[in-house]
């Protein structure tokens, strides 16, 4: 339970300004059909958070104890610091073409995962507590809570949330299990 708790918090925390969130709010604004946006999203970081923590649990299993800790650590400890850089979205999306709604989204979302600190986060989440499923449903119920509303309240609920005090809040939160799995607790 502790895994899929702070998988949830920590990426609804560390969503909140991301790029995703931002491709979020474009995607609804430009298609106006909230349904299948949600439920690209909601396919594309499942798929894309299953591959990561499956990444995760290699990981665990093919480095030392002491190397993971290591790699765990400062993981967190530069994802922390990623979250105090603001993200930006440059691209449009274009029509749905072909794909529809749902296919844009989806193809969008999963690129825009690739390498994300989300992903990142997945990555190492899985490969701490060594808990795939807690893991992925968290972390993808996490982007669900971010990104759905923001999908369906627009820009209205990006603008008056205290986003740089989030991601402050996320970073404080990495920062401390990067210390954590540092002194090895």
């Amino acid at each position: 339970m502790e895994a899929f708790l702070i998988s949830t918090g920590l990426v609804a925390l560390a969503e909140m300004g991301d790029k995703t969130q931002l491709l979020a709010l474009l995607l609804a604004a430009r298609f106006r059909k909230p349904w299948p946006i949600v439920w690209g999203i909601f396919l594309a970081t499942l798929v894309n958070h299953a591959l990561a923590g499956w990444l995760g649990l290699l990981m665990a299993r093919w480095l030392t104890d002491d190397l993971l800790r290591w790699v765990l650590g400062l993981g967190f400890l530069a994802m922390a610091v990623w979250m105090l850089i603001p993200d930006k979205l440059n691209a449009q999306p274009d029509t749905p073409s072909r794909w529809g709604v749902f296919g844009t989204t989806c193809v969008l979302f999963f690129l825009a995962e690739m390498g994300d600190k989300t992903q990142l986060a997945t990555v190492a989440l899985a490969a701490q507590f060594n808990a795939w499923l807690a893991v992925v449903v968290g972390t993808t119920l996490g982007m669900m809570l971010t990104n759905a509303p923001a999908v369906w309240l627009g820009d209205r609920m990006a603008h008056r949330l205290p986003v740089r005090a989030i991601h402050i809040g996320a970073a404080a939160v990495l920062a401390l299990l990067g210390v954590w799995a540092l002194w090895g607790w």
